[in-house]
């Protein structure tokens, strides 16, 4: 049976490029003839029953902007069965026939959870962690990168100007791609991730050494789910007396906001118009991903069971041109 209805849903954490995706996941439906409504806050406001149709003219002006226009929420309470079901009543008595799940993990589970009762469902992976199994890239990625680039290269001036140690604590709780990539490309003096124990001791020495070697600066970014706080770190950096004078910044939630990038706006569009085509077509339970220059398809039971790690060995070549 023919598609007439399909919804679109954003949630769990945001990340720059969300919108853009909307856009392409409404604008292509409604170039197939099929009619899209947009649910607000995410599984949570599902469950509410919180949805209006969106039109064309509804997703014009928002491929810029960053969060999601949708708005989002955490819902950690979709994991009971009797939560389902009522999210699945609400699909149902709106006569919604599928529906797009863009998110993170948690958001994904979501999905694979909706799938098995038979309900059609697509996810497309927006986290900035880059921790999604089953695609190189996660919209969102680029931006929160170049963002925390940015940061660092400013933070470098002062750190030059005063001859201090900078820690600049990136989120991450369990994933260490943002920190490890941002702090290649900024060419860190030392990167803390959550995949690679370090001790205080390690950090101390790498911060003398530089000082000793005649650095104008030490830059250390760290994840938030690594060894050590910043704040510990800072304080033992202190007591021991390394040649810098130390400075924490914490980036906070800063990576999450902002303008999309071109990388970002292309990928979410591409990979909303897959999602409508997938969805159409009568395919179910699977995520839309990017391999090499193509974008995929990927099964969400697959999806959900793995996570995607960041590849340490840049560790080495870090320490390596940090001399």
């Amino acid at each position: 049976m023919k598609m007439q209805r399909i919804a679109v849903l954003t949630s769990g954490g945001d990340a720059p490029g969300i919108n853009p995706c909307i856009r392409a996941s409404v604008r292509m439906a409604l170039h197939m003839g099929v009619e899209v409504i947009g649910i607000q806050e995410g599984f949570d406001g599902l469950v509410r029953g919180e949805m209006a149709p969106l039109r064309a003219r509804d997703v014009g002006g928002i491929l810029q902007r960053g969060g999601t226009f949708l708005r989002t929420a955490r819902c950690p309470e979709f994991k009971e069965t009797k939560v389902q079901r009522k999210a699945l009543r609400e699909l149902n008595e709106s006569n919604i026939d599928g529906i797009i799940v863009i998110g993170g993990d948690g958001s994904l589970r979501g999905a694979h959870a909706l799938s098995k009762y038979d309900f059609p469902v697509v996810g497309v992976p927006a986290s900035i962690d880059n921790d999604i199994w089953g695609t190189d890239m996660s919209i969102g990625v680029d931006t929160a990168i170049n963002t925390i680039m940015a940061a660092i290269d400013k933070l470098r001036d002062t750190a030059s100007s005063h001859e201090r140690a900078f820690l600049i604590e990136t989120m991450g709780r369990n994933c260490g791609y943002l920190a490890l990539n941002a702090g290649v490309v900024c060419g860190a003096e030392m990167i803390l991730i959550p995949e690679k124990e370090v001790s205080l001791d390690e950090i101390s020495r790498m911060v003398e050494g530089a000082y000793e070697r005649g650095k104008s600066h030490c830059i250390i970014v760290a994840a938030e789910g690594s060894s050590f706080k910043v704040d510990e770190v800072s304080e033992y950096l202190k007591e021991h007396e390394v040649g810098f004078e130390t400075r924490v910044t914490i980036l906070g939630h800063v990576p999450r906001g902002g303008s999309p990038s071109a990388f970002d706006r292309l990928l979410a569009t591409r990979m909303g118009v897959k999602a409508v085509e997938e969805l159409l077509s009568g395919k179910t339970d699977i995520m839309i991903g990017l391999s090499g220059r193509d974008i995929i398809t990927v099964p969400l039971e697959e999806v959900v069971e793995k996570s995607r790690i960041p590849n340490v060995e840049l560790l080495d070549m870090a320490k390596i041109l940090a001399q």
